[in-house]
């Protein structure tokens, strides 16, 4: 059972979510407060972090730059802040999705089941263009064998492009492969921060973005 760590300080909303996570077979641990939340990561195995940036012992963000210091699990916010800079600085921490208020908690809902599924995807295989090499196994990216540490949701994009070698993919079809989805209900920037974020950290130039059309991975790619 996979287990989500709730940190959101809305008592009503946080049980609201964890009542409908709980229906939906998930494993959840409720905080109201940060020092809380921080004492459940390090006592528990989590595959997902949801959590709210405005707290009032903390700020959500801080949380989640401590979380991807150590791990690459899925990291969803959860906020009221709908300005793009703050969006910018959601994924800028590692964050996989950033769902703004009011939101349903059943399309967030959703929006887990279809992070959790992404990797139960992926045949046992391993990627490789040019020094990078991604192995679907663990998930793990390397670039002249040093580790590349992205969130999970930039190894999926990744993956996605590189699968997709040659062809242009729409950021509709990054936002149904991904997310799940088609779009209504994730913000306009996702895909192109997450796209920037991901170029940035591979410190290459393989990924062209096709204006109007989408994104394409230029770059050789074989498997083994």
């Amino acid at each position: 059972m996979n287990t989500i760590l709730l940190l959101e300080d809305d008592v009503n909303l946080n049980r609201g979510i964890s009542l409908k996570l709980h229906k939906e077979g998930y494993r959840v641990l409720s905080a109201f407060l940060q020092s809380e939340a921080e004492n459940l990561w390090k006592e528990n195995n989590i595959q997902m972090v949801i959590s709210d940036i405005t707290l009032s012992d903390g700020n959500g963000l801080n949380f989640g730059k401590m979380v991807r210091e150590t791990s690459d699990i899925y990291l969803i916010y959860l906020t009221a802040l709908d300005q793009e800079i703050d969006i910018v600085n959601g994924y800028d921490t590692g964050a996989d999705d950033y769902i703004t208020k009011p939101f349903s908690v059943n399309v967030l809902v959703s929006k887990v089941n279809a992070l959790m599924r992404r990797l139960g995807d992926k045949e046992l295989t391993v990627l490789i263009s040019g020094e990078l090499e991604v192995c679907l196994k663990d998930m793990q990216v390397k670039k002249a064998d040093s580790v590349i540490l992205l969130s999970k949701t930039e190894i999926l994009i990744l993956v996605y492009l590189l699968e997709n070698a040659g062809k242009v993919v729409s950021k509709e079809n990054i936002l149904e492969k991904i997310w799940g989805v088609d779009g209504l209900f994730v913000d306009d920037n996702t895909v192109a921060v997450n796209i920037s974020r991901l170029k940035n950290k591979l410190g290459m130039d393989s990924i062209s973005n096709v204006r109007g059309l989408g994104y394409i991975w230029t770059g050789k790619v074989t498997k083994k």
